[in-house]
């Protein structure tokens, strides 16, 4: 028996709300169970060929105790393109933010929701060369050297006492392929991205961003337009940075009592 997705009550329904009016956009985020992936990916006509590749580092503890902060420390390295670098802390309030860090053209303030939940993060995201986070991953240079100083003092602030970014171990990378496209039964830009974990499990997200005042509307657009896709709406929910965490820092730990 499939298991119910649970929905937000209407308390939750109004504390998301409040907090998507107060940020700088909504990402709506829809994981497909895998038992779909292939049928999705049909319906939607998405074409692998079409698709950017990339690789996903992330930093942290072998216990995630940057993680347990609500910190997040991440790198990629994009085909064709530049990569960048990324802290971002979660959950957050806007209200709470500094607004020396509000105005920063670095800093994003988004609520990410998904069937059943929702978060509030801000994110500093900077652009990063492709080859210095090749080494810094591979240990040839320091991990704070493909950070700026801006998102050096953000994490300090925030991450337990005493622990640095060149304190952190790596955990990656993730294998990602990711296809923008626009159906026209839907007239905006969808984001499919399907991340490759070296188990062999995978992770089919769809995604779309609007402001807060469309997200209801859109929302209901998105629903409608999948379930006449037959895309599956009701599989559990996954989160694609908690899995790669997840993964690496079980093996971290395996490696280490092993060694």
């Amino acid at each position: 028996m499939a298991r119910a997705v649970k929905r937000l009550t209407d308390e939750e329904l109004v504390q998301a709300m409040e907090l998507a009016r107060k940020s700088d956009s909504v990402e709506l985020k829809l994981t497909v169970p895998a038992t779909d992936h292939r049928a999705a990916i049909a319906a939607l006509g998405l074409d692998p060929l079409e698709a950017q590749i990339r690789q996903v580092y992330f930093f942290d503890t072998p216990r995630l105790d940057l993680n347990g902060a609500g910190v997040v420390a991440r790198a990629r390295r994009i085909q064709g393109r530049a990569g960048d670098t990324v802290v971002k802390l979660r959950p957050v309030d806007p209200d709470d933010l500094p607004d020396e860090l509000r105005r920063s053209p670095a800093v994003t303030v988004e609520v990410d929701a998904m069937p059943g939940g929702f978060v509030c993060s801000a994110t500093l995201k900077t652009r990063a060369d492709a080859a210095a986070v090749k080494r810094a991953v591979l240990g040839k240079t320091r991990l704070r050297k493909i950070f700026t100083k801006e998102q050096r003092a953000f994490l300090d602030e925030h991450a337990p006492d005493g622990l640095s970014l060149d304190d952190l171990s790596v955990l990656g990378p993730i294998f990602v392929l990711k296809q923008n496209f626009q159906p026209k039964k839907f007239g905006r830009r969808m984001v499919a991205e399907l991340w490759l974990y070296p188990d062999s499990s995978r992770i089919l997200e769809l995604s779309t961003k609007c402001t807060a005042s469309d997200a209801a509307q859109v929302a209901a657009e998105a629903r409608v337009f999948l379930t006449q896709k037959g895309v599956n709406l009701d599989g559990r929910q996954e989160t694609k940075t908690k899995a790669a965490l997840t993964y690496f820092s079980k093996q971290l730990r395996t490696a280490a009592t092993t060694s």
